[in-house]
């Protein structure tokens, strides 16, 4: 299980995302298990046949690809344009990516269903930021639209927190240090590389929401939350035990 924390010391979603070594670091994992739980959410919400779909945080596009094999239309965005630019590589008919902030306004009442995967969220530096993400979210969809919502469990978190670990990935060293406060959690990461003259080092930092502060923030932009699961096996949300929290919330019609 990979949780997403991400923050650099200077741009840092810029920096960080575009970086190799964050590549290298997180996408670098068990594909399999990324394709069982998309399987599994596609036989739970039973979309039609050439469903609408946005992949919002895509990435390299791995999980759209997987939706477009399926049949879907697909549109995947991200702010890495690194990683936008191997997404393409992928498009299709039914397939297609953009380089594109959360935070901004992309294409109003357009899609049936949304996807924020892998706590590709929490990242911004203040609430409002957030709220315009989730804003985005909101308009994308058409009425009655779906955004599922695939977050870290806070409370599992601290519970089972590793505050240092090294790993080695095709000869470059990573050291990580993880933490948190009331407001945050932060993973320093360190890369020594041969390659590189010193050192690198990014501070990675994601924020505590809780389902109370998702319940909030969701229904605030008009999407309510009807189901809550605690894994990618999608049994039943425990506040203390469960790894994660996926949230089902729908466009609700005024």
């Amino acid at each position: 299980m990979m949780y997403f924390w991400i923050m650099s010391v200077t741009t840092w979603f810029r920096d960080w995302f575009n970086s190799p070594y964050y590549h290298q670091l997180y996408f670098k994992r068990d594909e399999t298990e990324a394709a069982a739980f998309i399987n599994k959410l596609i036989d739970h919400l039973t979309p039609g046949k050439h469903a609408e779909m946005l992949d919002v945080a895509c990435g390299r596009g791995r999980h759209s690809v997987q939706l477009a094999g399926k049949g879907f239309i697909v549109t995947g965005i991200d702010l890495s344009e690194d990683s936008i630019r191997e997404a393409k590589e992928f498009e299709s008919d039914n397939l297609e990516f953009f380089v594109h902030d959360m935070r901004l306004p992309f294409r109003v009442n357009y899609f049936n269903y949304a996807f924020n995967f892998f706590t590709s969220f929490g990242y911004f530096k203040t609430r409002r930021e957030h709220d315009n993400a989730i804003r985005t979210i909101a308009q994308s969809l058409k009425p009655n639209g779906v955004f599922v919502l695939d977050y870290l469990n806070v409370h599992y978190a601290e519970d089972h927190l590793v505050h240092k670990s090294e790993k080695q990935i095709d000869e470059v060293n990573y050291y990580i240090t993880k933490w948190f406060d009331e407001t945050h959690f932060y993973k320093k990461i360190v890369v020594e590389d041969e390659n590189l003259e010193e050192p690198l080092e990014y501070t990675e930092k994601v924020a505590k929401f809780s389902l109370g502060d998702f319940t909030e923030m969701l229904a605030y932009q008009g999407l309510q939350i009807q189901e809550v699961f605690g894994n990618y096996l999608f049994n039943d949300y425990d506040v203390k035990k469960s790894p994660r929290m996926i949230m089902i919330a729908r466009k609700v019609v005024k």
